[in-house]
């Protein structure tokens, strides 16, 4: 768990197999200075501690979750069932079906229950936009972000003046 500020992300997952993309949204968080709680629980295998989890989010001051899970995805859902604030799901690349399952299940979700879903796969987009709610009420955390857009911004100008010096074959040769 990272501790910088008052403002909580729940970060959870069904299985330890998310555990690489969830890591990516955990990552910009802590980049950001945003703390963040981060577990494994499956609302198939263990309703009763999934549903104390997201029943007591708001009591332990979470302002956002980020819900990652795969195949029927249920997890992202039930979370904004239960917990009143936003939740942005994560689908997960599966082998049978590429994520398209998991997307599915998260995005169509039944009106008044919505989910942000973010691209298969997509944990880094995930802090980020948990980080872009926290911002509207944070100008400290605002400023944070609009410097992390710059860096990005600067990356891409580097690799570009890098191409143009080197030509795309040195480019290819020499990798990003």
């Amino acid at each position: 768990m990272a501790e910088f500020d008052t403002a909580k992300v729940g970060v959870v997952m069904g299985s330890d197999s998310d555990m690489p993309v969830m890591a990516k949204a955990a990552e910009v968080l802590e980049e950001l200075g945003i703390s963040y709680e981060m577990a494994i629980i499956s609302a198939h295998r263990e309703p009763d501690v999934f549903y104390e989890y997201a029943k007591n989010a708001e009591e332990k001051g979470f302002k956002v979750i980020i819900a990652g899970a795969g195949m029927a995805a249920h997890l992202p859902g039930m979370c904004a069932a239960i917990f009143p604030m936003p939740v942005i799901g994560i689908p997960m690349h599966t082998t049978s079906l590429g994520g398209r399952d998991s997307l599915y299940s998260i995005v169509q979700m039944p009106s008044g229950i919505p989910v942000a879903t973010v691209a298969v796969n997509g944990g880094a987009n995930a802090g980020l936009l948990a980080a872009k709610i926290l911002a509207t009420s944070d100008p400290e955390l605002l400023s944070r972000l609009k410097e992390y857009s710059r860096g990005l911004k600067e990356q891409v100008e580097a690799k570009n003046a890098r191409l143009q010096e080197q030509g795309f074959r040195e480019y290819l040769k020499t990798g990003k």
